[in-house]
């Protein structure tokens, strides 16, 4: 009897102790967000971190940041909500705070938990200075007051407590760290390409869980698969044909080397972001997708 009620608590304890590792919070470092930002720096951190590629209705004629189209997936579709400065359809009732939180480690307001489909494990990695500088520039844009769509997903992925478990087991919230061996040209590609620009969450194939299989960086979505996105990595890249001026070219212009298009959710990151960029950042994203110093 005496073993069974020990058996019994040791049961208790173990599942208490799972409970406890799964929802404990996965949180990044702590951001220093007393800093000065600058609305024309955000402006161009909102193209480099895609926002409104994603967030904007291009197609229907959408207003500015006020809601994208739906993201099909295989766990149902995903709708980019409205990230205007208005205070009720969009996100201008967050405090800096809060939209660091969400941004970081993929928690809005009232702790919500954001799902996948929003690259928070891309974002965590960018700079305090743009996190500021683009919180500024979103607070400063124009108001919308029309709320995009509720996600269309269903059990159990639609129980959003899930997500801190998901995270527990896929997400490692940490900030860009340069790589001392590399060129400061190879090292802001890096940042950018990993971090604001988010490249991995379309351009790595993921595994039955929506996770990102680092082991496969770059490395494209399995052939057939819908949407498709084309591997990305250095070998690949100059196995098609690409060196760094073709690549930019292809980047700004949407033709690859074989003179394809470059076309739907490839063109509207053409066309919304990248397009936007300044041509050293676009040099210094050739650079570390080709591995090239």
């Amino acid at each position: 009897m005496q073993r069974r009620f020990l058996f019994l608590v040791a049961l208790v304890v173990i599942g208490f102790a799972g409970a406890a590792y799964f929802f404990w919070p996965v949180n990044g470092p702590a951001r220093n967000l007393n800093l000065t930002g600058d609305v024309v720096r955000g402006n161009y951190v909102i193209r480099t971190a895609g926002c409104v590629a994603c967030h904007t209705d291009i197609e229907g004629g959408g207003a500015y940041l006020a809601g994208g189209l739906p993201l099909k997936t295989p766990f149902g579709d995903f709708i980019p909500p409205n990230i205007t400065s208005d205070k009720q359809a969009g996100i201008g009732a967050w405090s800096l705070e809060e939209f660091s939180h969400a941004m970081s480690n993929g928690i809005s307001p009232g702790n919500k938990h954001l799902y996948p489909s929003f690259p928070f494990d891309s974002y965590t990695k960018m700079s305090d200075q743009d996190m500021v500088d683009l919180y500024v520039a979103l607070m400063a844009s124009a108001p919308v007051a029309q709320k995009a769509a509720d996600h269309s997903i269903g059990f159990p992925f639609n129980i959003r407590l899930s997500m801190q478990g998901w995270k527990r087991l896929f997400f490692h919230p940490e900030r860009f760290t340069p790589d001392i061996s590399k060129s400061g040209l190879w090292n802001r590609g890096a940042y950018l390409a990993n971090g604001p620009a988010h490249c991995g969450a379309c351009h790595t194939p993921r595994n039955i869980f929506g996770a990102a299989q680092t082991d496969q960086h770059f490395k494209g979505t399995p052939t057939g698969s819908k949407p498709f996105f084309p591997a990305i990595d250095a070998a690949t890249l100059k196995e098609r044909g690409y060196d760094a001026e073709t690549l930019v070219d292809a980047l700004t212009g949407g033709f690859d080397p074989d003179f394809d298009t470059l076309g739907g959710a490839m063109g509207e990151v053409i066309n919304e972001s990248l397009t936007h960029w300044t041509p050293e950042d676009l040099s210094a994203l050739a650079a570390y997708l080709l591995d090239e110093d």
